[in-house]
């Protein structure tokens, strides 16, 4: 199976405050699948590490008031691209990132509210009809990656 990933997951230091989100269940995947990382907010431009960033009323917003929305957007596609020039069958996506937040987001007022919604990155992928899975359903016992791996797709 080909899974797109947040880089973030597998242990690249690409997390806005310079760190990662290394997730041991991603890692055992990658021992049997093909992965193909991506951090669609390096891939637009943006640094490592950077100002913490939330969507603010539909446009990505960082905490000191400065609009990333273009960037947001623009390495959004560029993970797109990669993830259908390499025709991935899944997508596991960090949880609650503006980018790649599958199920929910965080609300816009830098406050650590979290609301339902989608990352720019997530919603590109539903759109284009790739699976997307929050790293959080993933659980702690590895045998639910395989009910979760060989679900029909949404």
């Amino acid at each position: 199976m080909k899974i797109l990933v947040s880089a973030c997951l597998l242990g690249e230091n690409c997390k806005y405050n310079g760190g990662n989100n290394y997730n041991k269940i991603v890692c055992e995947l990658a021992k049997e699948h093909q992965m193909f990382p991506v951090c669609p907010e390096v891939l637009g431009g943006l640094s490592t590490p950077r100002c913490p960033s939330e969507i603010v009323n539909g446009v990505v917003m960082n905490k000191e008031g400065i609009n990333v929305d273009r960037e947001f957007h623009s390495g959004a596609e560029k993970a797109l691209a990669i993830a259908k020039e390499n025709q991935v069958d899944l997508a596991i996506l960090q949880s609650r990132s503006p980018s790649c937040g599958v199920k929910e987001i965080y609300d816009g007022t830098f406050s650590g509210t979290k609301i339902s919604g989608q990352g720019i990155f997530a919603r590109m992928l539903r759109e284009e009809g790739i699976r997307t899975v929050d790293v959080e359903d993933l659980g702690e016992q590895f045998s639910s990656i395989t009910i979760i791996l060989e679900a029909d797709h949404i």
